[in-house]
């Protein structure tokens, strides 16, 4: 089975986060307040509670149990997905559909995945969203289903093109615009409610100290936890204004890990002070802003709970802390069941059990439903979980899904759909955005901007990284065809990740014909092949621009480049944002929200936050 509800983004390894931490310390000593959250969601109605109840008491055990559940299936149909998809379907979970789903375990919410082909086109969503909801609406007392993705934007994306994609949220932290951040989620979460989609696994509420962290990186919006603070609410406002539930995530915070929780089990070594001026921060804007949803860390993290548990399976961090001390009543939803970080120590049929006796109210993709939904079944039974207590979690989803208006309004119509999803006017608040978010970095000389009349042949070489979904790419074709639109003839020369001797040797040759070249670096190592790459074309004499497709702290692996920009992502809005700034089209704006190390002396900070030159 695939992973994620976060999504393994694929960072390599980055130096000590010492640094970062010095960096950042200081930044904020925000005192421990208790914010309980609003009543009212900000763009609907405060649900009927009798009516929830009523229909609580209406409810068989069996329902209940399934409708703490959300899951994957695979296919584009609720109904009639392709053969190989029900094939998958079978060998998974056991039936044949999103519809059978849904009829043998009641599941309260589906998460779509690309990989799970829900996510084709527009059009296909809204009618598999639709599907889904009729499913579950015709079942004897039947409830709307929260249908979820992971639309974090930048490097997580589910939905591709024809829909609006917009710059990540360190690109974003470049910015520090509130007013970009609230309008990414408002537009962005219209776009998803087009098409049926209710339930936004974002914003990332990590803190990113580490340079090594080797799944937020470029998904936090930064190192400073008040900056991220201000932006995380603006986004989840956003969110709200579009009906879409936001979910800050990954509590208690997930931004100092050198593991990945997907494949191992990360441990935060925070203590207790520095969580509450760091971690917490965000957090606590987001409950201050009404967040709908707050997704939980498969992480260790000793100062908050020294049993040794996960904070998903933790009842002092999850009970204790973020409903107790942090005053949240909304939902609390795991991460992706199926991470190695929450199956370490428990088996799969102990921990959705163990997650529910935390706090937690959403059960997210364990690896077996049939598995999981038995044993929260046979623990009722057994006396280990009252059905008061799911009873608990069932009215918290309800009056989610009542503020949402799913009970109202569970399906999307066409003509929504055509008028809201990748209309221009989206499309260029994207790239307005993105463009206040590429930051130079380094400008000796005065190399930038790239003048067309003197420097007309332009190769662009580097990193070609998988784009993430619905994007053209690869990185250097779309730079190298957005500078030609620019007024330069534009070639590019794909070297990969991982240069062989033989690429580099051609991107070499390849830079004696041209009168600049750009390369786009991805996760730069002092051993990397790509460092070998820049240092070669730099021997060539040409004028060499390096851009940094990920994480900034790239420029610190060629301090000799006399040019560097940092764009925090390789999607197509993202990196012709950079195009348009390398051709002097505009003014660099964006500014650091990480500090930046030296390679050579980790302890030293090259580049704090807050440096970015212009023109």
């Amino acid at each position: 089975m695939p992973d994620t509800s976060t999504g393994d983004t694929g960072n390599t390894a980055r130096p000590s986060r010492r640094a970062v931490l010095t960096a950042t310390a200081g930044l904020t000593a925000t005192a421990a307040l208790t914010v309980r959250t609003p009543a009212v969601h900000a763009a609907g109605k405060a649900p009927d509670e009798g009516r929830l109840r009523t229909l609580i008491s209406r409810m068989t055990l069996q329902e209940k149990v399934g409708q703490l559940f959300v899951m994957r299936v695979y296919g584009h149909s609720a109904i009639a997905p392709d053969q190989a998809d029900i094939d998958a379907n079978r060998k998974e979970l056991g039936v044949r559909t999103a519809a059978e789903l849904i009829a043998e375990y009641r599941v309260g919410g589906i998460i779509y995945f690309t990989w799970a082909h829900n996510t084709r086109d527009p059009h296909q969503i809204r009618d598999l969203s639709n599907g889904i909801q009729k499913a579950s609406l015709d079942r004897p007392r039947g409830l709307p289903v929260l249908i979820a993705t992971d639309q974090e934007h930048g490097a997580v994306c589910r939905v591709g093109k024809p829909a609006t994609l917009f710059p990540g949220a360190m690109a974003l932290g470049a910015s520090g615009s509130r007013s970009d951040a609230r309008m990414l989620g408002r537009l962005s979460g219209a776009e998803l409610r087009a098409m049926g989609i209710n339930q936004d696994y974002s914003p990332d509420a990590d803190v990113n100290v580490n340079p090594a962290n080797p799944i937020i990186g470029v998904r936090s919006f930064g190192a400073d936890p008040d900056a991220v603070a201000t932006l995380v609410a603006a986004e989840v406002k956003g969110y709200q204004e579009s009906r879409v539930a936001a979910t800050a995530k990954h509590f208690p915070g997930h931004g100092d890990t050198a593991v990945d929780s997907h494949t191992g089990f990360p441990v935060i070594t925070h203590s207790r002070d520095l969580w509450e001026k760091l971690d917490a921060v965000p957090f606590r804007a987001a409950i201050a802003a009404g967040i709908d949803s707050v997704m939980t860390a498969h992480i260790q993290f000793p100062a908050l709970d020294g049993s040794g548990d996960p904070a998903t399976l933790s009842h002092p961090v999850l009970s204790g802390i973020l409903r107790g001390e942090l005053g949240y009543d909304g939902v609390v939803i795991t991460d992706s069941l199926g991470m190695e970080g929450v199956r370490t120590r428990y088996g799969d049929d102990r921990v959705p059990v163990l997650a529910l006796k935390a706090g937690a109210d959403q059960l997210l993709n364990p690896p077996s439903i049939d598995v999981a939904w038995h044993a929260v079944l046979k623990a009722v039974q057994d006396g280990e979980l009252t059905e008061s207590r799911l009873d608990e979690s069932i009215l918290r989803i309800l009056r989610l899904k009542s503020r949402l208006g799913l009970f109202d309004q569970p399906y999307a119509d066409r003509a929504g759909l055509e008028r809201t999803v990748g209309t221009k006017a989206h499309l260029a608040a994207a790239d307005r955005i993105a463009e206040r978010t590429t930051t130079l970095l380094v400008n000796e000389d005065r190399i930038l901007p790239l003048d067309p009349r003197s420097e007309r042949r332009v190769l662009v070489v580097g990193a070609d990284p998988d784009s993430p979904s619905g994007t053209t790419g690869p990185p250097t074709g779309v730079l190298a065809a957005a500078l030609t639109g620019l007024g330069f003839t534009a070639t590019a020369l794909a070297t990969g990740t991982s240069p062989s001797a033989a690429a580099i040797s051609r991107a070499v040759t390849a830079a004696q014909d041209a009168d600049a070249v750009v390369v786009a670096t991805y996760d730069v190592t002092t051993g990397s092949a790509q460092r070998t790459l820049v240092q070669q074309l730099l021997a060539t004499g040409r004028p060499l621009v390096a851009l940094a497709v990920r994480n900034p702290y790239d420029v610190a692996q060629y301090p000799a480049v006399k040019g560097c920009l940092a764009s925090y992502g390789w999607t197509d809005v993202e990196v012709r944002a950079a195009a348009r700034v390398i051709a002097g089209r505009v003014s660099p704006r964006g500014k650091l929200p990480v500090p930046v190390q030296r390679a050579d002396d980790p302890a030293q900070v090259l580049y704090p936050i807050g440096h970015g030159l212009t023109y």
